[in-house]
């Protein structure tokens, strides 16, 4: 009946319920989060805390998204990927400075690439200053590579190596298969959306917003199961 229910919608009112999903898993997971961090080895509760910033983020500007359209959208979810990946960033790199001793370069540098990444996205998706779909496109996905030779042969991939600690090791290599096999559902998105002959946006944000339920949410479990790990 679920089934029925959901694949006889119409396009934007599929796209609406998944707002309205995302919005709600979010939301519960901020709050569990916060409750955890009491819960678990003290060293781990920052990086507790910026999963439940990064899922409350998100969800407010779930809440905003759900009710516009178009170009409107797309500068509201672009603010919060502007907010929301640099924590996670942040995020990989506490986890990282839990168990072992990190350069803040590694940090500078994840940044400097997600951001960028994120720019030229935008500046693909609503084609400014020039930008077509598939130069925005293509710029976008040179940044999130780079920051994927960093995490995977790079600073931190050595300094991870050097971590004594099981925990730590299992948070670091789950979020970074995240970082690559889950991202890829945002250019995947971007694809569909723009590149098959005409804009789909409710082909875009059906995708982006799967993407964010797994992005946004799994990186704060895998924290959350090696804060566990680590506690006695």
């Amino acid at each position: 009946m679920f089934i029925n229910f959901l694949f006889g919608m119409d396009p934007s009112t599929l796209t609406g319920f998944t707002f309205f999903v995302v919005n709600m898993a979010l939301l519960a997971s901020a709050l569990f989060f916060w409750i955890e961090r009491d819960n678990v080895n003290p060293k781990w509760k920052t990086s507790l805390t910026v999963s439940g910033l990064v899922t409350f983020i998100a969800a407010v500007h779930y809440f905003y998204m759900r009710g516009t359209d178009g170009v409107e959208t797309v500068a509201i979810r672009y603010i919060d990927w502007l907010i929301t990946v640099p924590l996670l960033m942040v995020e990989l790199y506490i986890v990282l400075l839990a168990v072992t001793n990190v350069s803040s370069s590694v940090f500078k540098k994840l940044l400097a690439f997600t951001t960028l990444m994120l720019v030229f996205g935008y500046l693909g998706e609503t084609e400014a200053m020039g930008f077509s779909h598939m130069t925005g496109f293509i710029a976008s996905c040179v940044f999130w590579l780079l920051a994927l030779r960093e995490i995977w042969s790079g600073e931190a991939n050595e300094a991870n190596a050097g971590s004594k600690n099981a925990a730590g090791q299992y948070a670091y290599t789950t979020l970074r298969k995240i970082i690559t096999f889950g991202w890829i559902i945002y250019p995947l998105g971007y694809a569909l959306g723009y590149f098959g002959g005409g804009v789909n946006m409710d082909t875009v944000n059906q995708v982006y917003n799967l993407a964010d339920f797994i992005n946004k949410i799994l990186p704060g479990v895998v924290v959350w199961a090696a804060a566990r790990m680590d506690t006695k």
